[in-house]
């Protein structure tokens, strides 16, 4: 087999290489391939709420024929935090994507880095490819979080990438060396799914095509609204400082939080959506996503914003929130922008506080109240379409007096245009 640089390196040097694992195909490979480079090597997988995984610690029994200890390192708080932290922020990317394997990521390499430096390790190993979005963000929040701790990434090994130009080969590998694994054959829908407690993707093979309907995907964490109960059903959430500490009058902390929110909101078809997302590199993915929990506790809290922001709050939130969200996605969480964003979301939901009662049924949502909320600056007097001791409308007059000023200096001076923009630009 032809002789990695990188891994001799390692070897010379008595690194001892953390490699990120999650039992699959690619894991055992790099595992057994850098133990048999003479890799001093350690594995880790990290605990995130994946609902696509019956037990995590099958992790551990699928590493173990490769000859390596796996540490599995529980982040479930960590990434339940992380969850209420985007909800608070509404840092959705393109399309309405809650970011699930965002805030996975950086949930997941600050806490197996913690892990991997207890043990001693100076390598983090992560299993990303060289087109897609995770290599930047594991590179990127190690580079930041520990400048010394080295990355080695498999698959933009010259010498990796000869040895196993696919899934044919790594099998191959694997069965001469007489350890097993079993490819769950999805038949006709083949695609990747990448999940925790956020949320869940569903990419590649089938789903790369924009030919092929997001149908194809079969729901893990709920179902899709024709097969929804054919009921509206009610929930109540209840917002303290821009979190959900109750639904159904139940107190609950993040994480069981969004366990429950997961449940209801993915029985009733809520939360799947589609994205042509824009990727960091600068391509296009497709994705299919879901996620139940996120969509509906940021449903609920939007409508408690909307009560206790005003316009001006409501515009410098979203542009925070546009910069928190980019941040992210891009593997920027730990950069000083994206802290101060959040810092300030932070404070401005502080008024956030209500009770929202909200409409469920085959994938739609509606509003039905907002009671308990002390910040509302919502007044039915003074929006009232009847008479009533909100404010008076002969004051208007003044206003309009002086707005008056500005649009008739722009109409004198000849800088209105009165024309369908669209008409005016095909005559050309």
């Amino acid at each position: 087999m032809p002789e990695s640089q990188l891994l001799k390196s390692y070897v010379d040097n008595g690194d001892v290489v953390g490699i990120c694992v999650s039992g699959g195909l690619d894991s055992k490979t790099v595992a057994l391939r850098l133990k048999q480079a003479g890799v001093k090597v350690k594995c880790f997988t990290a605990d995130i709420g994946q609902p696509d995984e019956g037990d995590i610690n099958d992790v551990v029994k699928k590493m173990a024929p490769c000859g390596v200890e796996t540490t599995v390192v529980d982040l479930k708080d960590d990434i339940a935090e992380g969850a209420f932290e985007a909800i608070a922020c509404n840092a959705a990317y393109d399309g309405g994507y809650w970011q699930s394997t965002g805030i996975g990521r950086y949930v997941t390499a600050r806490g197996l880095l913690r892990a991997m430096k207890a043990q001693g390790c100076t390598v983090l190993s992560h299993g990303a490819t060289g087109r897609g979005n995770d290599q930047v963000r594991f590179e990127r929040y190690t580079n930041v979080l520990d400048p010394s701790f080295k990355v080695y990434a498999p698959w933009r090994d010259p010498s990796l990438l000869e040895e196993f130009p696919g899934r044919t080969a790594m099998l191959e590998y694997l069965q001469k060396h007489n350890i097993g694994h079993q490819i769950v054959s999805q038949a006709a829908k083949r695609y990747s799914t990448d999940a925790n407690i956020c949320g869940l993707s569903n990419e590649a093979e089938d789903l790369e095509s924009i030919e092929t309907p997001m149908t194809i995907v079969n729901p893990v964490m709920g179902v899709w609204p024709k097969d929804a109960p054919d009921t509206q059903e009610e929930v109540t959430l209840r917002y303290e400082k821009g979190r959900c500490v109750a639904i159904n009058g139940v107190k609950m902390n993040p994480l069981k939080a969004m366990q429950e929110a997961n449940k209801i909101a993915g029985r009733n078809g809520i939360g799947i959506s589609h994205a042509l997302e824009n990727r960091i590199l600068g391509t296009k993915s497709r994705g299919v996503y879901e996620a139940p929990g996120m969509t509906l506790l940021g449903q609920g809290l939007t409508y408690v914003y909307q009560a206790v922001l005003d316009r001006r709050a409501t515009s410098l939130f979203k542009y925070l929130a546009g910069h928190v969200s980019d941040q992210i996605y891009d593997g920027r969480y730990f950069d000083p922008s994206t802290r101060a964003a959040i810092t300030a979301i932070w404070q401005m939901a502080e008024p956030a506080i209500g009770t929202v009662k909200i409409g469920m049924y085959k994938g739609n949502m509606w509003f039905l109240s907002l009671t308990e909320c002390p910040h509302s600056i919502y007044f039915e007097a003074d929006s009232s379409m009847e008479a009533s001791e909100g404010l008076n409308p002969v004051s208007s007059q003044g206003y309009l007096e002086v707005s008056s000023v500005e649009a008739k200096s722009l109409a004198k001076a000849n800088l209105i245009d009165a024309d369908s923009v669209w008409n005016k630009r095909s005559a050309k």
